[in-house]
């Protein structure tokens, strides 16, 4: 190849690489533009009206002025519950998948059946939950039903998506654990997983997210009814969370407000959410800028 010819290659790629570049940016704008647009539609229906009295006031069903408060209270104690249950349940799933678990043929088959759990519907898991606790164990719809079904909904994400993690850990970081003479808990505990914490973290800020606004597992497993109290910690009780209400108001509602009740009811739901990430990651960030990342 003569020097004029790889010049000539050396300008092709050059200006490939330019345009995929502008083409990336191009894309990545394009994809901020529209989450900001969404954002901005759905907070300037719902927060200028948005006010502490609606966050503790009871659902209204026929007069106007209703609030979120038993439904804002459910929607945090069900995604509690969910958590205590999916998050050591799946991590634990994860670490053994990566870890322990011998690389053969049965391991390959579980591999498969976590990620297509991962991608069923969720209305599946709430018919199961429905047959479960409301068909098999009879205690009807509760906060219990709701917070287990969201539980059994988000496991095969969570293992996943820490078995990923574990797995992009380089092994030379465990091969220096080893040579220190340390354990191989001991390496998982010490080394692995905190290099591994921040997309594990990425795993429990996505199923916590969507536990929180997740409607069809609720509407089969909890109710679309709450007790009526404010804070009510009854396992057993009805558990209608936000996001069910604001479909419920959106859809079937006969109050006169009920578009209001809607727009923020939905500015409620996109700022606890955005909140939920902010809690996850903001003491990563702290630990990032004290190792001076």
């Amino acid at each position: 190849m003569t020097s004029f010819t790889r010049t000539r290659h050396t300008a092709r790629a050059q200006r490939r690489d330019k345009l995929a570049t502008y083409g990336f940016y191009t894309l990545g704008g394009l994809i901020l533009l529209l989450i900001f647009w969404l954002l901005i539609s759905i907070m300037s229906k719902g927060l200028p009206s948005l006010s502490l009295d609606f966050l503790i006031k009871q659902p209204e069903e026929m007069d106007v002025g209703g609030g979120i408060g038993p439904v804002l209270f459910n929607s945090f104690y069900i995604l509690f519950i969910s958590l205590i249950i999916s998050v050591p349940i799946g991590l634990g799933a994860g670490i053994y998948m990566a870890e322990y678990a011998p690389d053969n043929k049965f391991t390959g088959g579980l591999r498969i059946c976590v990620e297509a759990l991962s991608s069923v519907p969720s209305i599946v898991f709430g018919m199961l939950g429905l047959a479960i606790f409301a068909e098999y164990f009879g205690i009807g719809l509760t906060i219990l039903g709701g917070g287990v079904s969201l539980a059994l909904l988000n496991l095969p994400m969570l293992a996943r998506v820490t078995e990923e993690a574990v797995r992009a850990v380089p092994g030379d970081i465990r091969e220096a654990g080893y040579a220190l003479g340390m354990t191989k808990y001991h390496v998982i505990r010490t080394v692995v997983l905190p290099v591994a914490l921040r997309s594990i973290v990425t795993g429990i800020c996505l199923v916590a997210g969507r536990a929180f606004g997740e409607s069809a597992v609720i509407i089969l497993t909890a109710g679309l009814s709450t007790s009526g109290e404010m804070w009510d910690f009854n396992l057993f009780s009805p558990g209608e969370t936000l996001a069910v209400h604001l479909w419920y108001v959106q859809s079937e509602a006969i109050v006169e407000d009920a578009r209001q009740i809607a727009d923020r009811s939905a500015a409620v739901l996109v700022i606890v959410v955005l909140l939920i990430n902010l809690a996850f990651r903001f003491p990563l960030w702290l630990n990032n800028r004290r190792q001076g990342r």
